[in-house]
């Protein structure tokens, strides 16, 4: 009997190439459950986005290539997995692509890739996507390109002219622990380096200042410690500007067996409440002044997976409660567990119209509310 093995049509090779793409979260896409990628029939590679105007959208998302030369540990994907392996040609993604967004059914795309032959090959092709729509069809939208590490600075600097936003997966804080998950990637050279050449093509005044950066960290796979994902997390926002990092659990049983004990020892409840507590403290870097020594961590280095790290915060510094809520400042109320900016700035518009004498004056009392009516005066 004679088995036949039939190419992939496009169709066929979206499925696999976008199922294969929900492992890198260094795009728009929210952290919350409810906005998790679309499962509906208008197909996997649909993902909802929260936009920068704070409106809700889609993205069309995809591998141009499973296909991966790489050793990393932790990733499905790598070298050394017997898995479907297939690749979209330029043309083909670009088409594709165009007739979604026609039919208004996705805002824009982001594409990445597995290491097909070399990290410039693979850019080749990355950017040829963009450049067939950016040229060719006259596309003004938004599109996210990956960089892919070890990619020559010519490689780079396409990328960031023809995307929206660009972005290169720093994965863990240091090379010592790079070095646990993966024995070819360089992690100055191919990772560090590239990234700030992106934060210096993009800084404020330049050529392409409009084009935003991105990174991710996988969280848990080389046994790193939380207060060293802060210490580079601070980094990258204070002194490379970056737009916006991301985290990724590690999820055990898709990765290298040999760091599914101790290097990743976290049961899955726990890996995604650490997630979700370094977003938190990433909100507390990006929108509420906090600093990386305001940070509090347990003597393992880690976040507090019991309480938020606001309230960590507020728990360890009771002198500076409560806070007077007719008087203090903007600074001052952001630091209020359950206050929000949303939130603190209602405070600021309604005591210039009057004084106000208890919680229900702030706003409607639910959760948050109740919280931080402990830490107030009024």
């Amino acid at each position: 009997m004679v088995g036949v093995i039939c190419r992939p049509n496009t169709q066929e090779k979206l499925e696999i190439l976008s199922a294969d793409a929900q492992y890198d979260l260094a795009c728009a896409c929210s952290a919350n459950k409810e906005e998790h990628r679309r499962r509906s029939g208008d197909g996997r590679w649909i993902y909802p986005v929260t936009l920068p105007n704070g409106g809700k959208s889609t993205l069309f998302k995809t591998l141009i290539s499973n296909v991966c030369s790489n050793d990393c540990k932790y990733c499905p994907l790598r070298e050394q997995m017997d898995i479907r392996r297939c690749s979209l040609r330029p043309a083909e993604t670009a088409k594709v692509f165009l007739d979604y967004y026609n039919q208004r059914k996705v805002y824009g795309l982001f594409l990445s890739s597995g290491v097909l032959g070399s990290a410039d090959a693979t850019m080749d092709r990355l950017n040829g996507v963009a450049r067939l729509l950016r040229k060719k069809y006259g596309f003004r939208g938004y599109i996210h390109l990956k960089i892919i590490p070890g990619a020559s600075d010519a490689a780079i600097e396409e990328a960031v002219s023809l995307a929206s936003t660009v972005s290169l997966n720093i994965e863990t804080p240091g090379a010592k622990n790079l070095e646990k998950l993966s024995k070819k990637k360089k992690y100055i050279q191919d990772i560090i380096e590239p990234i700030k050449l992106i934060s210096k093509l993009t800084a404020r005044g330049s050529r392409y200042a409009k084009t935003k950066q991105t990174t991710q960290f996988i969280v848990g796979a080389a046994g790193e410690s939380d207060a060293e994902i802060v210490k580079y997390m601070h980094g990258l926002y204070e002194r490379l500007k970056m737009h916006r990092v991301y985290f990724s659990a590690y999820q055990k049983g898709l990765g290298d067996e040999s760091i599914a004990g101790e290097q990743a020892k976290e049961e899955p409840t726990d890996i995604l409440m650490r997630e979700h507590r370094l977003y938190q403290v990433d909100f507390l870097l990006r929108k509420y002044g906090f600093k990386e020594s305001d940070i509090i961590f347990e003597n393992n280095g880690c976040l507090s997976l019991g309480i938020d790290p606001k309230e960590a915060w507020a728990l360890r510094h009771s002198e500076a409660f409560p806070v007077n809520v007719n008087r203090a400042s903007r600074f001052s109320l952001l630091r209020v567990p359950g206050l929000g900016p949303v939130t603190v700035k209602q405070i600021l518009e309604r005591r210039k119209q009057r004084f106000l004498r208890r919680i229900e004056d702030v706003g409607k009392v639910g959760v948050r509310l109740k919280k931080a009516r402990q830490y107030l005066a009024f």
